[in-house]
């Protein structure tokens, strides 16, 4: 059984458990009992038709202000606060709490991943690329595979964080 790290108004349940690589996969169960992984591409798509439809600046904004207050640890009031940003996104409010919610707890496991280099930065990285810079979801989920952390890191100094 994971850890369960919250529950959305439609029963909607997030949590850590086991994955391929440690324990800080993200599982996704929704109320009809459908337990998956949230893949980067599912989410990065998301996040397209998101901006696209309320602005690319305004959810890349909001994400940054939870990547700045992204930590080791899971925080309540940080939960919180997306549930609160995510409000003003009307009918896609409880998805984008919902994917938000994903990436924050997808740092997090980034954060503790033994011997990290780019810890939450990588997760940065992909939404910079597709808010900011239009890259293809399938194609920024996975620009960071087989890249050394040192070319990752100039990559992301590059762009300010």
């Amino acid at each position: 059984m994971g850890r369960t790290v919250t529950t959305f108004s439609d029963g909607s349940r997030l949590e850590y458990d086991k994955g391929a690589f440690d324990d800080w996969c993200v599982y996704l169960t929704r109320p009809d009992g459908l337990k998956y992984a949230p893949r980067d591409s599912q989410y990065f798509q998301r996040l397209v038709d998101y901006g696209a439809k309320y602005g690319f600046d305004n959810l890349y904004e909001d994400y940054v202000e939870i990547y700045n207050r992204t930590t080791k640890n899971i925080d309540e009031a940080v939960l919180e606060r997306i549930k609160e940003i995510a409000d003003k996104y009307g009918e896609d409010a409880l998805n984008i709490a919902i994917d938000f919610t994903i990436i924050y707890m997808g740092m997090i496991a980034e954060e503790n991943k033994e011997f990290t280099k780019l810890g939450k930065r990588v997760k940065r990285l992909g939404v910079y690329q597709v808010l900011k810079e239009r890259m293809h979801y399938d194609e920024a989920a996975n620009f960071s595979r087989g890249k050394k952390w040192k070319e990752l890191d100039r990559i992301c100094l590059s762009k300010g964080f």
